[in-house]
């Protein structure tokens, strides 16, 4: 059975249906789900009911894993893999933590619109999010294409955006959320990172705009004016017209291209047991740019 992709969204997104992820795939049939991540931002397959280590090969076969900032955090898994991230409201001890827990914040962080580990060179390419257990109502993911967010720009905004190059910081979002409590170990585990704000993503050579939560500074801007910005740009972008929503099913396996997209999670009743795994692989070959970061 070949594969089908049905799109999900005008500008961008698709669900690939005729593949079962559990069953050894061919390298063309790998390199299929390659191209259509490339091409839609975001591709979801349904009925994926994958096991740790399932997740983990299918993952390495798009790039080396990388941890993202549990490199920061040093938090502890109640996971087989280090490298597979528990996107969850459970504790070790197979509970549902409290609310002032740090899985938590955690879960808060990432209602803001970002890309998962912009904050470090690499940076991301591909993330796979397997939905395990849901809550009744909520915790949504939304998705925005940031090559959309760009084009949908005027000329004069494109043109200003020529050569800018915005800090990606690890804990900037945590930060600004209240959750302060990182040691200078833990806040030096990751150096910013620096990148243009304009890329063109290889595979398709069209721009995107690399922006997002962890962007928090415009070099050769005063503060205020880049973050005014940065601020401006993600509204436009995450615009409701531009906006996917993705309403989970259990054994969903969405994978989406960071490089091109921006994401986030949607609130739910932090009291009911909500359990995703992520794993995330580090681009391999750096995104050509409109500028080189200094």
């Amino acid at each position: 059975m070949s594969m089908t992709f049905q799109p999900l969204h005008p500008d961008f997104a698709a669900e690939i249906t005729g593949v079962n992820i559990a069953e050894p795939l061919s390298v063309d049939q790998r390199e299929e789900i390659r191209a259509a991540v490339e091409r839609y931002g975001v591709a979801v397959l349904a009925d994926q009911p994958l096991d740790h280590a399932l997740q983990i090969r299918f993952s390495e076969f798009f790039g080396p894993l990388d941890m993202g900032f549990r490199k920061a955090s040093h938090s502890p898994s109640r996971l087989h893999y280090e490298e597979l991230l528990d996107m969850s409201n459970v504790g070790e001890d197979d509970a549902i933590v409290p609310r002032d827990h740090r899985k938590i914040v955690g879960n808060i962080a990432n209602q803001l619109w970002h890309s998962d580990s912009s904050f470090q060179k690499p940076a991301s390419s591909f993330s796979f999010l397997l939905a395990v257990v849901l809550p009744q109502k909520g915790g949504e993911t939304e998705f925005a294409d940031t090559r959309v967010g760009y084009e949908t720009l005027d000329p004069a905004q494109q043109a200003e955006l020529q050569g800018l190059v915005a800090k990606h910081h690890p804990l900037y979002s945590r930060l600004q959320l209240g959750d302060t409590n990182y040691t200078q170990e833990q806040r030096d585990a990751i150096a910013p990172a620096a990148w243009p704000i304009l890329r063109t993503d290889h595979p398709s050579r069209r721009t995107g705009l690399f922006i997002g939560a962890h962007a928090h500074e415009v070099i050769g801007m005063t503060v205020p004016e880049g973050r005014m910005l940065l601020a401006d740009l993600l509204e436009h972008t995450t615009a409701p017209a531009r906006v996917y929503r993705h309403s989970w099913r259990v054994g969903d396996l969405v994978i989406w291209d960071n490089r091109v997209t921006l994401h986030r999670g949607r609130r739910f009743d932090f009291s009911e047991r909500r359990e995703l795994r992520r794993t995330t692989v580090l681009e391999t070959e750096a995104a050509p740019s409109r500028e080189t970061a200094a």
